[in-house]
């Protein structure tokens, strides 16, 4: 990640939606969100993933998360590590108090959706 700064200079709706996918939003809410096509979306995302030569979501949400917040993008292996770990605690904890119903409950409601679609 050396090369990912904040020289990379984003349009407002890059920023835009470049923020909400960080925030975990799927194409479509962005799109929906922002009142756009999702090809749109699609086609400004990628024009982000080349401004900050990243290719993957989670490139994408770790880069925003730092420089949104300050955070330095040269941190030792042991600080990375340590970071690391705490995430993955507060995640598995915040896991265990919802009774693992986040993952189940996106999965259950796209099935749903679709099911009310096929009868009518």
């Amino acid at each position: 990640m050396g090369h990912h700064g904040t020289a990379a200079i984003l349009t407002a709706r890059e920023s835009q939606v470049a923020e909400r996918i960080a925030w975990g939003a799927s194409q479509k809410e962005v799109a929906d969100d922002l009142g756009i096509s999702r090809y749109t979306v699609d086609n400004t995302l990628r024009k982000v993933y080349d401004k900050l030569h990243i290719g993957k979501i989670n490139e994408l949400s770790a880069w925003w998360f730092c420089t949104t917040f300050g955070i330095s993008f040269d941190l030792s292996p042991l600080k990375r590590t340590i970071g690391a770990i705490c995430l993955t605690c507060l995640f598995i904890g915040g896991e265990m108090m919802n009774d693992w119903q986040f993952c189940r409950y996106r999965a259950r409601r796209a099935r749903i959706e679709w099911i009310v679609k096929l009868r009518d």
